[in-house]
């Protein structure tokens, strides 16, 4: 801009002057120095433009290289949420820093409105959210060290390592919802990070700034007061720490004085202060619930519960005397005997995954759950993934699936449910949950006029590098994918009761990309193949 304007005052010089200009040397030498210094000027900002293309060159090369090693050789590297953070942040707050300001002054060009094009397939701000929502979800259901994460390492898989300001933005981003249990953690990763560096990332005093207020909120007023001393060290003229540190001293002196007073009166220590919450994971009522913790450490493959009839429990070829199992019978494997919980072995091929996910993909769209109160689908928090549903007719590949379900269990296809296909994305579950409507549910599946979901058929599409299992938190069951395998289980008892023991959950996925399908069977249609029993258990 400046150039411009320079260019332009000489201009206005020359027009001005232009019809004198012959009439004196004098004048035509300075039109002379004029000219120098314009070509001084275009110089300069040549020298700008280079170095703004240079940039530009490092940037396309870097984007080039790391989409062309994803693509080519590790298509599963956002699968690992190291990489998936990294990646959200780097089409967020780096672009923003980074990238955008090489197109401010182009702003009108063609690759400029190209790039604005293409961004809106790229990650932006709500997804960067969603990625540390997804990143701390993790890290706390798995009981992750976050100085491992910040090195990359997820159990023995590594990513790439984060920088100070990685962690810093994790952090921060915990600190704007007031979850200072996190922040503590990040900054003070961050505040390590950023003493390891020969390249800072970060100003350490930003760090120690954000550190010091989650100490205090923590109720950790000593090293509140220590890390904002750090601070004045290095920005002794820092107001705002000045008044901090004036504070944090009253607070140890009434802390202090407390403490004296209680000791000269022979007085304990007072237990019924309230603990501070931001010292914990913060959890609401039902987190703090055994069952949801009784979930996470199926999660992480506990075990929960001893089951006392595993060696009852057995493997078989089961045909039904149906002509299709006749020449191929189905693989069944015992896993749970009261409620009757199966898996299915190698019923359905590679070749039958890879179409079924092909038709799926343009269709996925954010899960929905039945709300209980209104019958109504509704997104929810508990169930972070996306699903699409496939009718019969939608191909060959999705009938036949039909029939073999039909085939194994026994049971009419017709009155049940299309096919869902579901992809879970970074840290996707589904929250411990039942598939059968409760008799308060009186609006649950009235619209589908097939009653209530006799049974689950679950089948999984992919193996999951780690995390992502099925679990019931009622009998401490965990079944772990194994593409091409279904789980297979009863909802409801013959009497038209649900079996609460089904009640089941999808841990978070760790590491890996998890497809499944689930296909709910309704009441209506298997009077005569499941008939009705007098027995209240069966």
């Amino acid at each position: 801009m400046k150039l411009w304007v320079t260019c332009l005052a000489f201009a206005c010089v020359a027009t001005l002057a232009s019809a004198e200009l012959f009439s004196s040397m004098a004048h035509l030498e300075t039109a002379l120095y004029a000219e120098r210094d314009i070509a001084v000027a275009i110089q300069d900002y040549i020298h700008e433009e280079e170095k703004r293309l240079d940039k530009l060159k490092k940037i396309a090369s870097d984007f080039a290289d790391h989409s062309e090693a994803a693509l080519a050789g590790d298509k599963n590297l956002l699968a690992n949420p190291i990489n998936a953070y990294l990646y959200m942040k780097r089409f967020t707050l780096d672009w923003d820093k980074e990238v955008a300001p090489n197109f401010q002054s182009d702003s009108e060009s063609a690759v400029h409105k190209k790039i604005e094009e293409l961004k809106g397939y790229l990650p932006n701000y709500d997804d960067l959210r969603g990625a540390v929502t997804a990143l701390l979800r993790l890290q706390d259901t798995y009981q992750l060290d976050t100085n491992q994460l910040a090195q990359g390492r997820i159990r023995s898989m590594m990513a790439k390592q984060m920088s100070a300001n990685d962690c810093f933005e994790i952090g921060r981003l915990a600190y704007l919802r007031e979850d200072f249990y996190h922040t503590a953690m990040w900054m003070q990763a961050s505040l390590e990070k950023e003493g390891e560096e020969k390249n800072k990332t970060i100003p350490r005093e930003l760090v120690l700034d954000y550190l010091s207020y989650a100490a205090l909120m923590q109720g950790n007023v000593e090293r509140a007061l220590v890390l904002t001393n750090e601070l004045l060290a290095l920005l002794p003229h820092h107001t705002r720490a000045q008044n901090n540190r004036k504070y944090y001293e009253k607070l140890l002196e009434e802390q202090r004085r407390k403490q004296y007073r209680r000791g000269e009166d022979g007085g304990e220590e007072d237990k019924t202060e309230e603990p501070n919450k931001y010292t914990e994971r913060p959890l609401d009522e039902y987190r703090k619930s055994d069952e949801f913790q009784t979930y996470e450490s199926l999660c992480r493959g506990e075990d929960t519960h001893d089951y006392k009839l595993k060696h009852k429990l057995k493997c078989r070829y089961v045909h039904k005397n149906n002509p299709r199992l006749l020449l191929k019978p189905a693989k069944e494997e015992e896993v749970y005997l009261n409620p009757w919980i199966v898996i299915y072995h190698d019923v359905v091929s590679d070749k039958e995954i890879d179409t079924i996910k092909r038709i799926a993909t343009p269709l996925l769209s954010r899960a929905t759950v039945h709300n209980p109160r209104t019958g109504k689908l509704e997104t929810a928090e508990y169930r972070v993934s996306k699903s699409a549903w496939l009718k019969d007719g939608d191909d060959p590949v999705i009938h036949n699936v039909n029939n073999r379900i039909s085939d194994i269990t026994g049971l009419s296809m017709a009155t049940a449910e299309e096919l869902q296909i579901a992809n879970y994305g970074l840290g996707g579950q589904y929250e411990p949950h039942f598939d059968f409507a409760r008799r308060e549910e009186t609006e649950a599946f009235r619209d589908l006029g097939s009653g209530n979901r006799i049974a689950t058929w679950l089948t999984y599409m992919t193996n999951v590098d780690a995390g992502g299992a099925t679990v019931f938190t009622h009998i401490g069951v965990k079944l772990f994918p194994i593409k091409g395998a279904a789980a297979f289980w009863y909802n409801l008892y013959r009497s038209g009761d649900g079996i609460f023991d089904t009640r089941h959950a999808a841990c978070p996925v760790l590491v890996g990309q998890k497809w499944v399908s689930n296909k709910w069977i309704h009441e209506r249609g298997q009077e005569f193949r499941r008939p009705c029993s007098v027995n209240m258990d069966e």
